[in-house]
């Protein structure tokens, strides 16, 4: 099994990652405990090996749903969580699972239409990730924080890539 399969399984933290020659990636940095950052580290430009845009945009996608689901767990038993459970458990991956659909899309309009569905359900995962701080069904973490983060960032990133596509559409 891979040093990054065993980390993404076990939710553990990833190992240190050092910068470039010239010091440290300002890109580098962690998602739910995910092991994303040597990832991101090395498809970034402080890195040596380069991967599409679309590339790490999945990638990243797949990070924030295994952090989705790893966190499901925590809130299983706890009163008040079971609807919020099953509407993450749903919409947190279904953002990665529609971009790959949208990188198979047959036409632009159609890679639009998908793209904007993988951002919907990465902003439907936002909110119920900060109801989860806002009603008190966990503690808050940094690993909760974490994942909110990351959603918005994929919102913006979702958000320009459907604006990108349609305009030259």
């Amino acid at each position: 099994m891979s040093e990054e399969l065993r980390m993404s399984l076990t939710n553990a933290n990833p190992p240190n990652v050092s910068g470039s020659e010239s010091g440290e990636c300002s890109r580098a940095g962690t998602v739910g405990g995910q092991a994303s950052a040597a990832r991101r580290h090395a498809n970034s430009d402080c890195g040596k090996v380069s991967m599409r845009k679309g590339d790490d945009i999945a990638e990243r996608l797949l990070d924030f749903a295994a952090g989705v689901v790893n966190l499901l767990p925590a809130l299983s038993n706890r009163p008040g969580a079971a609807n919020v459970v099953k509407q993450l458990e749903r919409c947190g991956p279904a953002g990665g699972a529609n971009y790959e659909e949208a990188r198979g899309a047959e036409s632009r309009a159609d890679f639009v239409h998908k793209v904007r569905i993988a951002l919907k359900e990465v902003r439907e995962a936002r909110y119920w990730l900060r109801l989860i701080v806002r009603a008190r069904l966990l503690e808050p973490s940094t690993a909760i924080a974490d994942l909110i983060d990351e959603a918005g960032e994929l919102v913006a990133i979702l958000t320009a890539s459907s604006v990108t596509a349609k305009r030259r559409a």
